[in-house]
């Protein structure tokens, strides 16, 4: 996932702002002292936390639509309600119905040796966590982590992305109606502020971004034994079988691809294609495209790429590859604007393994095919490189998908489909390598933002002494019948 915020730039150790904002330090403060000062949430407190979110968002759809439209220069509504707004209300009202059960105590086995006890797992709230959110999904990626911290009873402060300004100043007048400052606050500036926020000493610090900046902050993070999840992004691959309907398998794919322009972190970044297959795939996904956006109603209502810096860096990626001999293919008839920020879904073929383009997790609506000779030639080019966040498989020889489950690694992976796997509530969301550590959303979401604390509870009945010294024949007795079976 392309995230701009670097946080290599100088600590600035109290950010007293002109405007009167409260330096990150003082609301950490004030949160860790409410915390200390209520630190088991009931659950009836969580529900109505969860409750009142749920209403804020629905109260607020049309303002977060509009100022998505705004961060993004153009963003459909349709696109913003199922990437932003559903996905968030859909995580709440998943959390609440399943709340009371993820809170109860696991019972644990004891061994014979040391009865009678009982032995329990509690979750226990961790406290303040830090949540670093995003600019290519602001709603969801804000609210998804936050929804777990509160119903694992923590407080939460949220740094978000200083790319879609218009999207925080509503996310922050909506969350401060459903909160008080010292339970969630919204944390808003540059890299700056990004950095001093990173070294907090939070109870847990989930990050989203790219993985370059994963680094800095698990660095940051280190100094304070923080611990983190981390959801970065990688190169996420498509992989087509010989048998397919080619026609089947670029339904399943594509829109994983072009919604929100290819800025997800989740979005195919190239194609495996049988060789003999590559150029029936090329008009294939062209028919498919043309058929969702039709060129003869412009360029006016498809996202854009967020901003200049993007826009070039993307573009950057097609003049390289067009200056070694690969071939760029823009679909839809439609060009290229520099000054909207717009990029059709745009193919290469011919991409070389050392073009940026195959080296980069891509971000945005650029895609290439790589024909292959041989399944193993693809798996061992998969595991050869840094595992990847998405994994997607379109194939229905359950044979041909074995093998990929079997024998490479991935974050999460899509059988004949691509991307969605991260809006099914009951799966952890998660990488693996560089394409992140640690996983949220359902019960795991609830399990990350909680200590496991282990419980051993004893009633009146107490022999275990006899295995305290002086060690004798009993001692001996229980050693040979219990752990040596003589």
């Amino acid at each position: 996932m392309s995230n701009a915020e670097q946080l290599s730039a100088p600590m600035v150790a109290e950010q007293h702002s002109m405007n009167g904002v409260i330096p990150v330090t003082t609301t950490f403060s004030i949160q860790k002292h409410a915390f200390n000062k209520e630190r088991y949430p009931t659950y009836e407190n969580r529900v109505e936390d969860l409750e009142a979110l749920k209403s804020a968002i629905h109260r607020e759809k049309e303002n977060l639509l509009n100022a998505l439209v705004k961060d993004f220069g153009y963003r459909s509504h349709e696109e913003s309600i199922l990437g932003d707004i559903f996905s968030s209300l859909s995580t709440i009202d998943y959390t609440i119905k399943h709340l009371r059960q993820w809170m109860k105590p696991q019972r644990r086995k004891v061994g014979i040796v040391f009865q009678p006890a009982k032995a329990e797992i509690h979750y226990q709230p961790l406290g303040v966590v830090g949540i670093i959110a995003p600019w290519n999904y602001p709603v969801f990626l804000t609210i998804g982590p936050l929804v777990a911290a509160v119903a694992a009873g923590n407080r939460a402060m949220i740094k978000v992305s200083e790319f879609t300004p218009a999207t925080n100043a509503v996310l922050e007048e909506m969350l401060s109606s459903v909160f008080a400052n010292d339970k969630v606050c919204v944390v808003q500036g540059d890299a700056n502020i990004a950095k001093s926020f990173s070294e907090l000493p939070f109870d847990h610090l989930l990050f989203t971004g790219s993985t370059q900046v994963g680094r800095h902050v698990m660095l940051a993070a280190a100094d304070n034994l923080v611990p983190v999840t981390l959801e970065l992004g990688g190169k996420s691959p498509v992989i087509i079988d010989s048998d397919i309907p080619l026609g089947e398998a670029v339904k399943r794919f594509i829109y994983g691809k072009t919604m929100n322009a290819g800025q997800t972190c989740v979005a195919p970044d190239y194609i495996y294609c049988p060789h003999d297959r590559v150029d029936s795939l090329v008009k294939e996904i062209d028919h498919r495209y043309e058929s969702m956006y039709p060129s003869e109603l412009g360029d006016d209502k498809r996202t854009r790429v967020i901003n200049a810096k993007q826009f070039d860096r993307l573009m950057g990626y097609l003049e390289e590859a067009k200056a070694q001999g690969a071939q760029v293919i823009h679909l839809g008839n439609l060009d290229v604007k520099p000054e909207g920020g717009f990029i059709p879904l745009t193919l290469i073929l011919g991409a070389k393994p050392s073009m940026k383009v195959m080296q980069e997790e891509i971000f945005g609506p650029i895609l290439p095919i790589v024909g292959y000779q041989s399944v193993q030639d693809v798996i061992d080019s998969i595991n050869n490189n840094p595992r990847p966040l998405g994994l997607y498989i379109q194939s229905f020889d359950k044979n041909f998908q074995r093998r990929f489950l079997k024998e490479t690694h991935a974050g999460g992976v899509c059988i004949n489909d691509a991307a969605f796997h991260v809006v099914v509530d009951d799966l952890p969301f998660g990488g693996v390598g560089d394409s992140g550590i640690g996983s949220y959303h359902g019960v795991e979401g609830f399990r990350t933002f909680s200590h496991c604390k282990s419980v051993l509870v004893r009633g009146k009945l107490f022999f275990s002494d006899m295995l305290f010294p002086p060690y004798g024949k009993k001692m001996h007795h229980l050693f040979n019948k219990f752990f040596v079976g003589g």
